[in-house]
């Protein structure tokens, strides 16, 4: 399903991202971040309470495969990305709070994904299929030890660590269209056989993702902007990560099963994030503009 090149590939790729992750953050960010623990509170329950809980009903509603249910689950239990950070910025979201709070869930990600895919994913596999949690974890921990590179880099140079940064976050994106624009032609024929079970559960992770985010921060009394924020990182988990952890954590036999939905997740959630980030901008230009109007008022 990806080449070796490909796999190669990908792995630099997932280092420069999450290189460019922590240029983008500095210490006094988490001392920020204890001082107003709530929203990033708020958004470690999203991603790691809500996320797998959806991915592993999903998984059940439309009967997968134990493969694809697995699929499924790991983009439901790894961190979000730095996708979210640029979606974020567009929409007229918290952007600190967004950065922080995908930092965060990449630093928790080294104990509760492997814990979350031991949880959940003993109900699917029934003895069909063994994860290799030794090989979650590694993983998880090799990658984070560019973000941890990307915070020395910023606190030697701020400009060298803005610049890394934003080549970080643009790469996220870069990278799901690169799988795209290789992996669709490549298996046409895959895609056809697919059940749209798989579809409509990929699609529906994220979106999922989206509407729960958001209704809870507001339940739990968030502000717009961090409500959109915690929306958008709620859904858009790191996609090339899940994929990455396919890659480098099962065996070969296994991989193209498993891999299907993280590819289809990553393809719908560029979409749909799109099309979520154009309303937010939307609504929050209309609140400005109404405060505006009250302000001269």
């Amino acid at each position: 399903m990806i080449s070796e090149v490909e796999k190669k590939l990908l792995g630099i790729m997932m280092i420069l991202i999450m290189f460019g992750m922590g240029s983008g953050l500095t210490w006094r960010d988490f001392f920020r971040a204890m001082k107003k623990p709530q929203g990033v509170g708020v958004g470690m329950l999203c991603q790691f309470g809500l996320m797998p809980m959806i991915a592993y009903g999903l998984g059940l509603l439309f009967n997968l495969s134990t493969p694809a249910a697995l699929g499924l689950l790991i983009m439901g239990c790894v961190p979000g990305g730095t996708t979210s950070n640029i979606f974020t910025y567009f929409s007229k979201g918290d952007l600190a709070l967004s950065i922080i709070m995908t930092v965060a869930s990449t630093l928790l990600a080294i104990v509760a994904t492997p814990a979350l895919l031991y949880f959940y994913g003993s109900k699917i596999m029934q003895g069909e299929l063994q994860i290799p949690f030794g090989d979650v974890s590694l993983t998880l921990f090799v990658l984070l030890v560019p973000v941890i590179l990307g915070m020395l880099v910023r606190k030697w140079n701020a400009n060298v660590g803005a610049v890394a940064e934003f080549f970080g976050g643009i790469l996220g994106v870069v990278v799901i269209l690169f799988l795209i624009v290789t992996w669709i032609p490549r298996n046409a024929g895959l895609l056809s056989t697919t059940p749209n079970e798989i579809f409509i559960a990929s699609l529906f992770l994220g979106l999922s993702g989206f509407i729960l985010g958001f209704g809870i921060s507001k339940i739990l009394k968030q502000t717009n902007k961090r409500a959109m924020t915690i929306c958008l990182e709620t859904g858009i988990q790191n996609g090339p990560l899940g994929i990455a952890i396919v890659l480098f954590s099962f065996p070969k036999e296994l991989q193209d099963a498993i891999l299907i939905v993280p590819v289809l997740y990553s393809l719908f959630i560029v979409l749909s994030s799109a099309g979520v980030t154009y309303f937010f901008r939307k609504w929050m230009t209309r609140l400005e503009m109404q405060k505006l109007k009250t302000d001269l008022l």
